[in-house]
């Protein structure tokens, strides 16, 4: 797989099946985005079916920890009432905090797995630093106007690609 594309590519963060796509894949960790990922960026919510999928991740014995480039204070507040660790202020796709990420959760980068909703912050970091990256789409189209600028590149680049599930 080029360097530019993910590794896999999901309709969603639920569609990724934690039996089978992480853990038989041979992942321990999981790196998440938080925007659009796990959370809607227009209501602010975690989706039940997203805190369904976050859970077993966790009965797999799965750990997981939010790799953000959020540097507001409920990114942090999301993260302690989903029970995970943070890593905010990441200014992906800078491989330093998929660095401090890992080492917060004891992670090794052939074990871990990245998954986000953005080509250029969450797959070009984790490839960056040696990582596999599975990319989901958006929760909700809403989103902010430097995020949807850098979702012009994503087309020429994932144009042949389509979702798996």
């Amino acid at each position: 797989m080029s360097f530019l594309a993910p590794d896999r590519l999901f309709k969603r963060v639920t569609s990724i099946d934690p039996v089978e796509d992480i853990k038989g894949a041979g992942f321990t960790h999981v790196l998440l985005d938080l925007d659009n990922t796990l959370l809607t960026r227009d209501t602010h919510e975690v989706p039940d079916d997203v805190r369904a999928w976050l859970d077993e991740l966790d009965r797999l014995g799965i750990v997981a920890c939010i790799l953000s480039n959020n540097w507001h204070h409920g990114a942090h507040e999301w993260a302690d009432r989903l029970g995970l660790p943070i890593v905010s202020h990441a200014v992906k796709p800078l491989p330093f905090a998929y660095r401090m990420a890992m080492k917060k959760i004891g992670a090794h980068r052939a074990t871990t797995l990245c998954i986000g909703d953005q080509m250029v912050t969450d797959v070009w970091g984790a490839h960056g630093v040696g990582m596999k990256a599975y990319m989901v789409g958006s929760l909700v189209e809403t989103d902010l106007w430097h995020t949807l600028l850098l979702r012009n590149l994503e087309g020429p680049i994932m144009g042949h690609m389509k979702p798996e599930k």
